[in-house]
């Protein structure tokens, strides 16, 4: 970190609680930008527990924009985009372990790499991982790799999308399926519009329970082969339990109209800390990490984005919403 040496421990703490007080006046670009300029500079003096503290405050701020949708509405986008996501998933899986093959990167890495572009990013990731017995150095490459595709979709697809003449219900789609992370996914729609917001939360959330069955597909396939190899091993499968809870939220929102004060006030809460981990997100990025991640993963995993971003584009377009 350059600027690091020149600050004590406690200067660069008070420095980072400083900037999370003006946190919630950022959009989320400039949140994710403005974490990713303090993760280069005076560095994250939390970095022991970034990891935990995102990970919770990501799940809770899916849960509370859950209190801002209607469940008849999110069965519609879960129904319309179901085509898609099958199709995606299934290509992206096949063609990236195809091309991490071919590009000789190992088979932890690349399984990891095409589940995160796949479904949902990190979540995925974390999912799969335990499934596998993945190392930590192949998840560090596979973290690594999506999360810097997901910082530049922050920041290119609201562009790209204003000069593809999409609608803001285009857009939502496009967003739930060419964009990994669920807060990405969320920070980028949230830059068109309200619609876009919900479509493409809705739609990623309901994308993101494809997670079950896949891992369940992969622990089949790695325990058969460890039975060829005489390798004995328990399957561990990691369920998503807030995309649940988001569920409950919707049926909630929806049939207890009673409470829509209470609800405007936990989706305006829950945008506020989806905010934060965007901050939290980009100042947990290291020097180390980048270094980790190597060239081939980068590569496999900007390839994979491509072409997911490409045909989802193309496919939206041609077929409307």
């Amino acid at each position: 970190m350059p600027l690091q040496k020149f600050f004590t421990e406690h200067q660069r703490q008070t420095i980072f609680i400083i900037l999370l007080l003006l946190v919630p006046f950022l959009s989320p670009a400039t949140a994710l930008f403005s974490g990713l300029v303090v993760a280069f500079t005076i560095g994250n003096p939390f970095i022991s527990h970034n990891k935990v503290f995102t990970k919770v405050l990501l799940q809770a701020s899916v849960v509370g924009l859950g209190f801002g949708m209607n469940l008849t509405e999110a069965l519609e986008a879960g129904k319309t985009g179901c085509v898609f996501t099958v199709f995606s998933i299934a290509l992206t899986m096949g063609l990236g372990i195809l091309l991490g093959k071919w590009m000789k990167v190992n088979e932890g890495t690349r399984t990891l790499i095409s589940g995160g572009t796949a479904i949902c990013g990190g979540s995925a990731i974390a999912a799969i991982g335990p499934v596998i017995d993945a190392h930590d150095n192949d998840m560090t490459v596979a973290l690594g790799t999506v999360f810097s595709l997901n910082a530049i979709a922050l920041f290119v697809f609201p562009v790209l999308g204003d000069m593809l003449g999409m609608s803001d219900t285009e857009f939502g789609y496009w967003c739930a399926i060419a964009i990994h992370d669920t807060s990405s996914v969320v920070g980028a729609a949230a830059e068109r519009s309200e619609e876009a917001l919900a479509i493409a939360t809705t739609t990623k959330l309901i994308r993101a329970l494809w997670i079950i069955p896949l891992s369940l597909i992969i622990a089949v396939v790695w325990n058969r082969r460890s039975a060829c190899k005489g390798k004995g091993r328990k399957t561990r499968i990691s369920v998503p339990w807030f995309i649940f809870l988001y569920i409950i939220a919707m049926i909630i929102a929806t049939y207890v109209p009673q409470g829509k004060d209470l609800y405007c006030d936990a989706v305006r809460i829950a945008r506020m800390g989806m905010i934060y981990t965007l901050f939290l997100i980009g100042s947990g990025l290291t020097w180390k990490s980048l270094r980790e991640v190597g060239l081939r993963p980068i590569l496999l995993g900007i390839l994979l984005w491509i072409v997911i971003s490409v045909v989802s584009a193309v496919a939206i377009l041609t077929i409307g919403f």
